[in-house]
């Protein structure tokens, strides 16, 4: 039996934009089929927005107990998800990184795919703020 691994959810408010992000940073790790990471995108009728029965659900799929990394775009996906962790609706363990949307999901799924713990997930993602393309 292997450990858990950290669970992440990419929220977004384009469902697209999500999937293709989850797409991205599995397939830059080989495929990562051991990192437990969804898309929580889009808003409650598949068009734009948030939804707050989503990202809960993502969070609680991707839950094995080793914390789980939550990465969202902007605007109201961020104070969503701030407003479920102040309400407890997510798992123990549940924690919103301050990370790009893109670079952040992909060194948080790689740093997971290690077997890192939440902190070091978290760190990786946030890191990448500093990455310059120039």
């Amino acid at each position: 039996m292997t450990a858990p691994t950290v669970g992440i959810v990419l929220v977004s408010h384009s469902a697209s934009v999500a999937a293709s992000v989850v797409a991205l940073a599995t397939g830059l790790t080989g495929g990562a089929t051991d990192v437990p990471v969804v898309a929580a995108g889009g808003g409650p009728d598949g068009g734009l927005g948030t939804s707050s029965d989503l990202i809960t659900s993502a969070a609680r799929t991707v839950d094995q107990g080793a914390g789980v990394a939550v990465i969202a775009d902007l605007g109201s996906a961020v104070l969503t998800v701030k407003a479920l962790l102040a309400d407890d609706e997510l798992p123990s363990g549940t924690r919103l990184l301050n990370a790009p949307f893109l670079e952040g999901a992909v060194a948080a799924v790689v740093t997971a795919s290690t077997g890192a713990d939440l902190d070091a997930v978290a760190a990786a993602a946030e890191d990448a703020y500093t990455y310059r393309k120039l």
